[in-house]
């Protein structure tokens, strides 16, 4: 991955693996992968020179397929609005006071890292099957570290890391943000690929913003 590769090439890039299948049409890629909450790992992506009249395809494919019609796009979609916006783009590393301590899980504690995905997402109840399938993709990904970020003891944040980048990730406590991204920083040579949430503190110069929408 360039870093003058656009934000939603990142996006698959790092989202491909986590998935089941990927399907290719007319300039669009489809990631599908059932039982997993993960939005990026189930959406078709509209990369850029694909035509807009393809929507309804892509739709029929994905009911065909019982999941959701979820399409990630640069900017919104003409009259339906996104279910999640992000700002996608390079994170460089930022001065944190350092009493938020993260750390590198082994992968025998996946229930631990998907539970605290899972929590910070609000979708406790997903945390079982999350860690089910993350375990099943990180089996391809021998290089991929999860992080994990403590408070006194507590865990507050977790972050699955790529050589792709950091998009999977989430805090309990947006103190949590800074070291998790530092440190996913740290394991990329200095700068991350990732993606934040508009109620991320973080600042990602340059961000492209990506949608993801439900179509009609």
């Amino acid at each position: 991955m360039t870093r003058d590769a656009p934000a939603l090439d990142s996006l698959l890039s790092y989202y491909e693996p986590l998935s089941t299948l990927r399907r290719d049409f007319r300039g669009t890629a489809t990631l599908h992968t059932p039982g997993s909450p993960v939005l990026g790992a189930n959406a078709s992506y509209l990369l850029p020179g694909s035509p807009t009249d393809v929507l309804p395809l892509l739709k029929v494919w994905h009911q065909a397929h019982e999941a959701p019609p979820l399409i990630a796009s640069l900017g919104e979609l003409p009259g339906a609005p996104p279910e999640l916006t992000l700002r996608v783009g390079f994170y460089h590393p930022s001065p944190e006071p350092g009493v938020i301590v993260v750390e590198q899980l082994s992968r025998l504690h996946m229930a631990r890292f998907a539970a605290v995905l899972a929590e910070a997402n609000d979708v406790p109840e997903w945390a079982l099957p999350l860690g089910r399938t993350l375990a099943a993709s990180l089996e391809r990904l021998p290089g991929a570290a999860l992080l994990m970020a403590y408070a006194g003891g507590k865990e507050i944040g977790a972050l699955l890391w790529q050589e792709s980048g950091a998009h999977l990730w989430a805090s309990l406590d947006p103190a949590a943000d800074a070291p998790l991204m530092n440190a996913a920083a740290e394991l990329s040579g200095g700068s991350v690929w990732t993606s934040l949430p508009d109620d991320s503190p973080l600042r990602l110069p340059g961000a492209a913003e990506v949608c993801f929408t439900l179509l009609p």
